[in-house]
């Protein structure tokens, strides 16, 4: 048998996953949102420029939020690179749901290890950071790579709303539990060398309990190729994904899709990794504040990527999409003109809004645009595109704001720049042809 004998999956609604199985997929997105919502956005990036890395900045302004982003970048670039390749030794071995199990473990264990690094400590705060973002982003990729098998095409943006909305209550769940101690820990006199690193025992434990359903009653659906004499997995998974790539001029507006999703992502990157640090530092937030605004943030962004998977199903995903962007858009330029506090809790609910909206219509459509056959292997590629994304955003804002002595709007420009590059190219997808061409190659 060669290597390009099909993978045979379930076709949507041949095996139709049960209400609790689609729980337990969505119960994914509540797990991991903990580590994005206290790592990546609110608590731990702001103690990081705060407390971590603080004699750096009193140094050079903007050294501080430069090596977070940085880190963040380096995480990115490394599951830019293996993403779409084990995400194809998944299809290959049918084995997406152990390689979950373990990207989890490690997610978890990266976030208890940040818990142990002290102000000063830079260099082993980077590496517990790369270590736990690189495992949260491959989960990730993971976990999307099961909505084709579990949902019909027609509600695939409903499915992957539920879960988007889960996972900001998630976030909220995990927040609310962190803001608690917090004001406890506060009211006793500690100080957040004291209780931030408890905040991030709390998330990892929470992570690694609310996860249990998905390996307890999520199926692998997906059957694996025999091995190939003389070939191992790896390089199967290589070319596989190479041969994907020359399969893009069959599914123009897929890759088309991927490239915008890479711009407006690289907006929206930025916003999850320098929220706070731009709260804190511009406009004078303090760590209660912080967590209360991203709880809010939280739960409009939970309606938001509720709503919008109806929506999507009836209007379709790209006039849906573009939508979506426009509101972004406004956020970013609410931000842009902040002059006091409630002007931030404005932009940010708009932010929380979209950010629902976008992350589970992106996710869906292209689920939407996916053949059957390489799930694994095209969310890999989707995951490359987020991870580019991932460093394309967060970086530049690092380096205007290191090159402009800490000037944290003009950093944030870029920000809008990206918005409004996605929202271009997404008019130039053609949905339909783009269903057509996965439908097609799905039957090849």
């Amino acid at each position: 048998m060669t290597d390009s004998t099909p993978l045979t999956t379930s076709a949507p609604g041949a095996h139709p996953a049960s209400k609790r199985e689609l729980a337990a997929w969505a119960f994914y997105d509540f797990a991991n949102s903990g580590y994005t919502t206290v790592v990546m956005t609110t608590i731990y990036s702001a103690y990081f420029v705060g407390v971590i890395a603080a004699t750096l900045d009193e140094q050079s302004p903007g050294t501080a939020t430069l090596l977070w982003t940085l880190a963040i970048g380096a995480a990115n670039l490394f599951v830019l690179l293996a993403g779409p390749v084990i995400g194809a030794v998944a299809d290959h071995r049918a084995r997406k749901k152990r390689y979950l199990m373990v990207s989890s473990i490690l997610c978890v264990a990266g976030t208890a290890g940040l818990a142990l690094v002290g102000p000063g400590e830079v260099a082993l705060a980077m590496l517990f950071l790369v270590l736990a973002t690189v495992a949260f982003a491959l989960g990730e990729n993971l976990i999307a790579a099961f909505l084709p098998e579990i949902a019909h095409p027609d509600g695939m943006g409903r499915v992957s709303g539920y879960g988007w909305s889960l996972g900001y209550f998630g976030g909220l769940l995990t927040l609310g539990v962190c803001l608690m101690y917090i004001n406890w820990a506060s009211d006793q006199g500690l100080a957040s060398t004291d209780y931030v690193p408890v905040a991030l025992l709390i998330t990892a434990v929470i992570f690694a309990l609310t996860a249990c359903p998905t390996f307890l009653w999520l199926r692998e659906r997906a059957q694996p190729r025999p091995a190939i004499d003389g070939v191992s997995y790896l390089k199967a998974g290589f070319s596989q994904v190479r041969k994907t790539l020359r399969h893009a001029a069959h599914m123009p507006d897929l890759f088309r899709f991927l490239q915008c999703l890479t711009l407006f992502q690289a907006g929206v990157a930025t916003v999850v990794v320098v929220a706070a640090i731009y709260a804190q530092e511009q406009m004078g937030f303090d760590t209660q504040q912080l967590i209360t605004l991203i709880m809010v943030v939280n739960l409009t962004a939970a309606i938001g990527a509720f709503a919008f998977g109806h929506v999507q199903d009836r209007f379709g995903s790209v006039r849906s999409l573009a939508v979506a962007l426009l509101v972004w858009i406004a956020a970013i330029v609410v931000t842009l003109l902040a002059d006091e506090p409630r002007d931030l809790w404005l932009a940010g609910n708009l932010m929380g809004l979209a950010m629902g909206a976008t992350q589970a219509g992106g996710r869906a459509l292209i689920g939407q645009l996916t053949p059957e056959s390489r799930n694994a292997e095209i969310f890999g590629l989707w995951g490359l595109a987020n991870r580019a994304a991932a460093i394309i955003g967060p970086v530049s804002y690092g380096v205007i704001s290191e090159l402009s002595d800490g000037n944290y709007p003009l950093a944030m420009v870029s920000t809008l720049v990206f918005f409004l590059l996605g929202l271009l190219l997404l008019f130039t997808v053609d949905e339909k042809r783009g269903k057509l061409a996965a439908a097609t190659l799905s039957q090849a």
